[in-house]
């Protein structure tokens, strides 16, 4: 982990300045302004400097210019950080200088010797601007030998400064005048420098000011301050530098790109520049002569340690390159972090943040095993492609985020590596994914919970058949005319072993789009759509389609086929944010990466947290739950099962021809999505491009079968997981309906009147009744009983040719019962005896009529009257 160091390391307590340095910070001040004209006319002028005509007036330059500097926070890296066990490992660093601030301790002592010996040899004695040096430099002017010689420590810091200000800024045109003003070579340039060389020696001690200049200079390339200028040259802290290695570093400060030791050319530049200051150092008394001698006499050599940026590191070490690189684009739309993109990533890479990501290194583990075994990264004849996200239930943290495509963004190896990718599959198209994949099934839950939503049970009964369905059936309060349209559409079932009437629990349980076609004509389309949106669901990019009313958005198709078959294409952490609202009580919690941010100083950077609303309510969550708990016990997703026991739901999904393959589901502590199918399409045999079946590519289809347990059981093991919230009766209990008599009204009548009362009809056909022809003789169940909602009524119709066999039969006479029937139309009497005697239905009394009293049969038919023979009277 990279060192953070405080405020309070950085800056060393008050050292008190030698007489001569206090006397210079005095003199300094005042006699500066006056010795400035002279300075200035001189630079300018020689002959009119040496007469001193022209002080006063460069005495008032002087006074004019500004006179304090505020040294700003220097660029440092950005670095990624996810927590193993109780530690953090670095997953990348992001920079534009590669430099770590670090405190007096952590710097050599040769380091300071060398560059105060060769840069400033009475920088301890002087108030910032060394009169010696500045006279020396004015007569150098006058004899056309330049002004150069005078910078001090205190002024070549100011100058640092000034550059690093400039590159602050994220404006490129006004970063550039700015820099180009900060290295003008000019008197005006070198006067402001006197002036808050002056300023800093009054605030600042002078380890301070040595200190800041150690950290600020650059060493080359992108190398600034002597920790990373040592760590990158020699591989070692600038605390363990030794002498030869503290002059080699403090010489290439002089000319970076001839004297840095990266490239063999500059090696001996370097080496006598290095000797040179070493030969400083021995004279101002800070090395022995052994030291010196010992020194020069070791070569120059380096020992390069580059500092690599970017996701490639984190993907090399952790298979966490997408991961990182949504990390980044987090941020870059953060506006915490700048008015704009371009601004947020400049500060970014200068910022000097550790940032400490929400990744779970077991699970992301677990889950690039299982997808290394079962998607390779490539195959013949399919643009292969898998993806799972993995997010906190509650807190939306993203837990694991894998794919079967490593991360690369240097274009010239992609060129030679498809299998490699900056598309990250899991995310939308704006944070560097793609543009998404189909859900299929995945999105029968969200139909699902607006069924329980507006007061339906997982238990009622729905018609489950493929089948031809007229648009007018489908309600959309938000389109014209309430409805969705006016013509047909045809669907069909891949479950063709569940037929027929059906709960709802089994038409989730088993995936029939029957069932969720039947449900949704009992709600509003737009119902279910304002759900979906509610739990985050939306498309990976804009739609493309101009005839749909979602052309150029992100929202959903609101279409029916979609309450089923999931057609829009949805990124796999928009799946994990809606499944962990079903786990969850219905809360929808934004996929965020972060947990916290620091800055250098270990301060807490503000950023954009994850941002949580209610998607259902708890108990509609409840339902859903329930439904998909039974789907993982009972239903086609038994491998979403727990290896741990810790309670799971789960829903699978599967598109059009096997295209596209998920498992979606979640514990109560963690939700995860994971697709396999087509990242893209392949040309086929006959020119055209097309996304395949996955069904010819060994056990591709079944990779999410494999995928998903290992994340959630993984997950399990270190989060575990509570049962689900218990469902509301509403939810799970069959709602009984009263059915109506309809006998005698038209077939039509009763079907209007069945199908408002939430049954479906089945038309069994006619039966004999004394009904009139047509007319409904009777239902099944029978009017005036109840069933269950949803459930089939079957209505039998009148053929016109029945009677009802008469009430008070029994006890009569044979003879008085046979009268009875010949009046209401039955020609056909029969006798029979209850024990087997020989009747006399004059006199034995009827005891039982088949058919029964009150029910119908043809006038035709033979009712038979069974007699208690020989037990009637006289």
């Amino acid at each position: 982990m990279t060192r953070q160091t405080s405020a309070s390391s950085r800056v060393r307590s008050f050292k008190p300045r030698t007489a001569g340095g206090a006397l210079g910070g005095i003199l300094g001040a005042l006699a500066m302004s006056v010795i400035a004209g002279v300075l200035v006319t001189a630079a300018v002028t020689p002959v009119v400097a040496l007469s001193g005509t022209a002080t006063s007036s460069t005495i008032g330059i002087f006074q004019k210019l500004p006179n304090h500097l505020n040294p700003g926070r220097l660029a440092e890296p950005s670095t990624l950080y996810a927590k193993q066990g109780e530690d953090y490992v670095k997953l990348a660093e992001f920079y534009d200088q590669d430099r770590e601030t670090v405190g007096w301790d952590q710097v050599s002592q040769f380091v300071k010797d060398a560059a105060v010996a060769e840069e400033d040899p009475r920088f301890y004695t002087h108030g910032g601007v060394d009169m010696l040096a500045t006279s020396r430099a004015v007569l150098q002017n006058a004899t056309g030998s330049g002004f150069s010689g005078a910078s001090t420590i205190t002024m070549q810091y100011v100058r640092n400064v000034l550059i690093q200000d400039a590159i602050a800024i994220p404006d490129k045109e006004e970063q550039k005048k700015a820099y180009e003003n900060a290295m003008r070579q000019d008197v005006d340039r070198k006067l402001k420098e006197m002036k808050l060389a002056i300023s800093v020696e009054k605030k600042y001690p002078k380890d301070d000011i040595l200190l800041g200049y150690l950290n600020i200079a650059l060493y080359g390339r992108q190398i600034y301050g002597i920790e990373s200028a040592a760590h990158y040259y020699y591989n070692k802290s600038a605390k363990d530098v030794t002498l030869a290695e503290a002059a080699s570093l403090v010489a290439i400060v002089n000319n970076p790109s001839k004297l840095q030791i990266d490239v063999e050319e500059n090696i001996p530049a370097n080496k006598e520049r290095r000797d040179k200051i070493l030969g400083s150092m021995l004279r101002t008394g800070k090395i022995t002569q052994a030291q010196h001698d010992e020194a020069v006499e070791t070569p120059v050599t380096p020992a390069i340690t580059p500092r690599v940026a970017g996701c490639n590191v984190a993907e090399a070490n952790y298979g966490l390159g997408h991961f990182c690189d949504f990390v980044q684009r987090y941020i870059k739309n953060d506006p915490n972090f700048g008015e704009n993109p371009t601004d947020r990533e400049f500060n970014f890479s200068r910022g000097g943040y550790s940032i400490y990501t929400t990744i779970d290194l077991d699970m992301q583990a677990a889950g690039l095993q299982a997808t290394h075994d079962t998607v390779p990264a490539a195959m013949p004849g399919i643009d292969v492609g898998s993806a799972s996200s993995s997010v906190e239930v509650g807190t939306g943290r993203v837990l694991a985020m894998v794919q079967n495509k490593p991360f690369n963004n240097a274009e010239d190896f992609l060129k030679d590596h498809p299998e490699y990718t900056t598309v990250n599959y899991n995310t939308d198209f704006d944070m560097g994914g793609s543009s998404g994949f189909q859900i299929g099934s995945t999105f029968k839950p969200v139909t699902l919970a607006e069924w329980i939503k507006t007061g339906h049970s997982v238990r009622d009964i729905v018609n489950v058949n493929g089948r031809t369905v007229q648009e007018s059936s489908i309600k959309a309060s938000c389109m014209p005319d309430g409805v969705y349209g006016f013509g047909s559409f045809t669907f069909s079932n891949d479950n063709l072993g569940t037929k027929g009437n059906q709960p709802v629990l089994t038409a989730i349980a088993q995936s029939v789009n029957g069932g969720l076609v039947s449900m949704q004509q009992k709600m509003d389309l737009c119902g279910t759509f304002d759900t979906a949106k509610k739990l985050g669901l939306h498309r990976a990019s804009v739609a493309t389609n101009e005839d749909l009313p979602n052309y150029g958005t992100t929202d959903l198709t609101m279409v029916p086929s979609n309450v089923y078959g999931g057609i829009d294409e949805i990124a796999p952490i928009s799946v994990a944010t809606a499944y962990a609202a079903f786990a969850g009580d219905g809360k929808v919690c934004t996929p965020v990466p972060i947990d916290s941010i620091v800055d250098s100083d270990g301060a807490q950077v503000p950023f954009t947290k994850s941002e949580c609303s209610e998607g259902i309510s708890p108990e509609v969550a409840a339902g859903v739950a329930y439904a998909l708990q039974y789907t993982v016990n009972n239903g086609l997703a038994r491998h979403a099962q727990s290896s741990m026991g810790v309670p799971h739901l789960a829903k699978t999904g599967t598109t059009d021809d096997v295209v596209d393959n998920w498992t979606a589901g979640a514990s109560t502590r963690v939700a995860t999505a994971t697709w396999v199918g087509n990242a893209g399409p392949v040309q086929m045999a006959d020119g055209r491009w097309s996304r395949v079946s996955t069904q010819p590519f060994g056990g591709l289809m079944y990779a999410d079968q494999t995928i998903w347990p290992a994340l959630m059981n993984t997950a399990d093991a270190k989060y575990g997981g509570d049962r689900f919230r218990e469902p509301s009766n509403t939810a799970i209990q069959q709602t009984m309906v009263g059915v109506p008599d309809l006998k005698g009204k038209s077939f039509e009548e009763a079907t209007a009147a069945l199908t408002n009362l939430g049954f479906s009809v089945s038309d069994g056909g006619e039966v004999d009744s004394a009904v009139a022809k047509g007319m409904v003789a009777r239902t099944d169940p029978a009017g005036g009983s109840s069933a269950g909602l949803g459930s089939a009524v079957t209505v039998y119709r009148s053929n016109g040719e029945g009677a009802t066999v008469p009430d008070g039969l029994i006890g009569a006479t044979g003879e008085a019962a046979r009268k009875t029937l010949t009046g209401a139309g039955f020609s056909n009497v029969d006798f029979a005896c209850d024990a087997g005697d020989k009747a006399f239905p004059k006199k034995d009394k009827v005891v039982s009529v088949s058919p029964e009293s009150g029910s119908e049969a043809k006038t035709n038919s033979t009712i038979t009257l069974t007699l208690n023979c020989g037990k009637g009277e006289g």
